[in-house]
This record gives C-alpha cells, structure tokens and sequence, in this order.
C-alpha cells in the first residue's frame, strides 16, 4: 500500500502544505467542540436526572446550537479549502506535465490519448483526495488523539480500552488499502487502453472502412470496455466490503465500551455524568479512523493518475543547472560524434555509432532506410532524446551534458521542420509568424512564395490537427515559418525532415533554392536524390541489426 499522503504532493504541489495547515487548524477545532458537545450533553442530561427538573434547559441547548454552528462552520472553511487546493493542484500538476512533455515531445513512454486521459479525467479525480480522504486523514491523526486523552483523563479502563481496539482499524485499513491499490492501478490501465484504443479507431476509420475492418474493431473495442467495467465493479465490491468490515468493526468496539460502563454504572463504580462523557465520545473517536478507509476509495482513482503524473514529470525533468553561452551554428561547426541512443524496453539501439559534422553554411543530407534512425539522431540534435553515448558539441559546448537552460539556449538557434508539422489553429500567416512575431502581411507572402506555397492565402483557416490543408501545404508553411526564424529571427541551424515529401519536382527545387539562400547551416533527413545531389556532404545512416 502506498503511503497515505504522497510527499511528492507536498513538494510538487505547492498549495498541498498551506492545505494541510489550515486542515489541521480545522482539525484541532473540530476536537474541542466535540470535546464541548459531549460535556455540554453529558452536564444537562445529567443535570435533568440530579434535579429531576429542566430548569436550565434552555441555556444548554442554546450552547449546544452554538458548537453544532461552529462544527458547521469549520465543515464549510474545509470543503471551501479543499475545493481550492484540488484546483491548484490540479492546475500546477497539468502545467508540469505539459512542462515535462515541452522537455522531450518525443517521448514514445506515454502515448497522447493517455496523456489526454491523464490531464483530464484522470487528475479530475484528485476531487475526492483533497476534498474528501485527505481532510478525513487529518482528522483521523488529530481528533482519536485528542479525545483518548479527555478520556484517559476522566476513566483510565475506557482508555485501555481505546488503546486496544483503535489500532485494529489501521491494520485492516492497511489490508483493504493494498487490495484497492491494486484494483485501481488495473482500473487506470484499463481505461488508459480503452482510451488508446478508441483514439485509434477514430484515427484509422476511413482505413478500416476500406478495407471493411470496422466492425472487427469494434469487437475489440468491447472487448476492452467490458473488461473497464468488470475492473470498475470489482472495485466497488471492494469499496462496500471494506465500508462494511470497517463500520463493524467500529461499532463492536463501542459495543464493547458502553457494555463496560454500563456494568460500572450498575455497580456504583462510576456516575452518570462520566459515563455519558465518554459515551458521546467512544463513536466520535472511531468515527475518523473509519471514514479514512471508507474513503481511501474515493482516493484512490486520483492517486493513481498522480502516480502516472509524477512519472512523466520526473522522467522528463533535465539536468538542472545556468544556461551556457551556446556559439552560433552560423560560426561555428557543429560535430556529433559516436552518437548512440536506445528506446526504453527496445533490444536493440534506434542509431548506433553516427558521427556528422556540419560546418557553417553547410547543407549535410542524413541519408538510409527508412527506420533507420535518421529521425532519432535528429531528436537528439534538438535536445528532445538524451543520447546513452556519444557526443553533439557546438564550439567548446557539449550538447549532451547541457542543462535545461542550455539546451533551451540551442534550440533558439535553430529552426525546425519535423516530418509532420505542427500548426496552430487560426490563420496560415498566424502561423508562418510563429518562425518571426513581427512579420507583415508582405513578408509572410514573400516567404510563402519562395516556399511554393503561391496558391495560399495568408487568411484561410487552419483548423485544429492542421485540417484544411494538404500535406504538401502544411510543409510549404512549415517551411516558411522556419525561413523566417533563420532570415528574421537569427537561427543559425536549419533542421528539416523530409521536407520535400509529396512535393513535385520544381517545387521541390524551390524549397531548395530558398534553404540555400537563407544563408544558414542545413541538416536534412531525405532519401529523395535531388536533395542528395545538392548537398555538400551525404551521411548514411545504417540499420542496426535486431
């Protein structure tokens, strides 16, 4: 069973701590007053029976009203509380994790429906910790503590009594809580394939219609659901089993208590007021402890979507440290050398042994087979994958021991267009001015023309995953983004992976035109011959052997 309170929450998520501070404040507060709801109950009760009148009557209730009042009130300032500390929380956990995922968008350890998963619906569920587990485990530490002792202090047998059977709980919440564990880290696994799962299909649908595959799919797609539900019902079984266990449990240990004091009372070995004292409090004190393990359950689904959340966050944190002066690719050449890297889980190396050398305003052509590893040199080019062994200097600066501010120092040099491009939702000049914000109109149409993107206008929309446009055309205003981060911007390093594909002949013959011109040092990833007969060196990457 994991810990109860994660310390990674408490020095991940800055408002966790203020959190708990103010819940233990509401926590003592909540002891005292049903420190005072029990005496104030068990000194009218009492008093009616000394004096077999209810003179009185009304101030005592007049008190009481006021400790239900203040326990009212201390249950709204932790609602209130929790509310906002889940929403930071949650707040600053998505904002580490896109941080994280910045640090290294190539990541293949987390797919992107998982990821969606995670930053919606599976931190969602950190609800029910903050607002309902987490308060509940606070009280749990601080109220059973503090009425033991006013216990202790009137009658010693009910606090051996106490310190006997409060433990029990614990223990059997311990047992529950590995079981749940368990069950919930299944549940989350579940749904992330479910996720996975669905994302796909819709993705391939027009393919699978073709080839009359849709239907097929959507067996396994129910396959996966019915296997999400089976995970979610076994989970509730377990839930109501352990509400159950614990509640008897509880309930025993008061039976057994008010069996005690009542044998005393009948003897004359106690009096009334005392045994009413701690009768009001013996539920008061198991009540907390109990509440804990009925609502781990309600913990549970989030802690296990901040499990995922921490180690995408830790995984993708690089070395810490003050930003280098990094030369400029313009002056200086660029030299990897025995770059070697490994995908997680993979047995054999993606790229083994490359050595390149780009000097200034040199165009250098990455060539070999496809899957080969010419796109996983270049993430680790950019910064994105940290190579097991090797070397990418720039002048004096060795790329793979940089810092984060080192490497984000390198990548403001460098211009970009990966084998799929990315584009923003808005206009094709919103996003040709990503390469340069101060682009006018004119500029944006020059750029674009170079490119032979003349058939585009600066106002059409490019919707979200870039549709409205071909995929010829995504790569012309990839093209002329990073044409303006060279020729407007200052980067001295032109990165392109494959960015004549699905272009014709003379438009290919443009795009080459204008990366020449821009005057900046080229790597390109290309097998095409017309970008390998134009470039001044060719390096061939060769497919490691399984």
């Amino acid at each position: 069973m994991a810990a109860p309170l994660d310390p990674r929450l408490v020095r991940r998520a800055r408002a966790t701590l203020p959190f708990l501070v103010a819940l233990c404040v509401v926590g003592v507060g909540t002891a005292l007053l049903i420190l005072a709801q029990a005496w104030l109950l068990a000194e009218s009760i009492s008093s009616v029976f000394d004096t077999h009148t209810t003179t009185g009557l009304a101030r005592w209730a007049g008190l009481l009203a006021a400790v239900f009042a203040g326990r009212a009130l201390l249950a709204w300032a932790q609602e209130s509380l929790a509310h906002r500390a889940s929403a930071a929380v949650k707040s600053q956990l998505r904002r580490d994790i896109l941080t994280a995922r910045l640090a290294r968008p190539t990541d293949a350890r987390t797919s992107s429906s998982t990821l969606i998963t995670l930053v919606t619906t599976g931190l969602d569920a950190l609800d029910g910790y903050y607002s309902k587990y987490l308060p509940q485990l606070v009280l749990a530490s601080i109220v059973p503590v503090v009425l033991a002792i006013a216990i202790g202090l009137q009658d010693l047998r009910s606090l051996v009594i106490v310190i006997i059977t409060v433990p029990l709980i614990p223990v059997f919440m311990a047992l529950i809580g590995w079981r749940t564990e368990a069950a919930m880290k299944r549940r989350w696994q579940t749904q992330s394939r479910l996720a996975n799962h669905f994302a796909d299909l819709v993705a391939g649908l027009p393919t699978l219609q073709v080839f009359g595959r849709a239907r097929a799919q959507l067996t396994g797609l129910k396959r996966t659901e019915d296997a999400s539900r089976a995970g979610t019902m076994g989970t509730l079984r377990i839930a109501f089993l352990s509400s159950f266990a614990l509640e008897l449990l509880a309930t025993l240990s008061v039976a057994l208590m008010a069996v005690t004091i009542g044998f005393r009372v009948d003897a004359g070995g106690m009096d009334l007021r005392t045994s009413l004292f701690i009768l009001i409090l013996a539920p008061e004190v198991y009540l907390p402890l109990r509440q804990v393990g009925t609502l781990y359950h309600d913990a549970a689904d989030g802690m296990a979507a901040a499990e995922e959340a921490f180690s995408l966050i830790e995984h993708g944190q690089l070395t810490a440290g003050h930003a280098q002066t990094v030369p400029s690719a313009r002056t200086s050449p660029l030299v990897v050398d025995e770059l070697t890297y490994t995908y997680p889980d993979a047995q054999t190396p993606a790229v083994d042994g490359v050595s390149l050398r780009i000097d200034p305003g040199e165009l250098v052509a990455l060539a070999g087979h496809s899957g080969g590893g010419k796109t996983t040199a270049m993430n680790c080019l950019l910064g994105f994958l940290t190579p097991q062994a090797g070397s990418i200097r720039i002048g004096d600066v060795d790329l793979c021991q940089a810092s984060a501010a080192t490497l984000q120092a390198w990548r403001e040099q460098i211009a970009y267009v990966p084998q799929t491009p990315g584009l923003i939702h808005g206009t094709v000049a919103d996003n040709v001015r990503l390469g340069h914000g101060e682009l006018t109109d004119a500029q944006v149409r020059q750029l674009l023309d170079r490119c032979g993107g003349q058939s585009l206008g600066l106002a059409k929309t490019v919707s979200d995953d870039a549709e409205g446009l071909s995929a010829g055309e995504r790569r012309r205003v990839a093209l002329a983004r990073a044409l303006a981060r060279v020729e407007l911007g200052g980067a001295g390093l032109l990165v392109l992976d494959e960015p004549t594909a699905g272009l014709d002949a003379d438009t290919e013959q443009t795009v080459l035109d204008a990366v020449r011109a821009s005057g900046a040092s080229v790597l390109v990833v290309s097998h095409r011959p017309q970008v390998l007969d134009q470039a001044d060196r060719v390096v061939t990457v060769t497919e490691v052997a399984a």
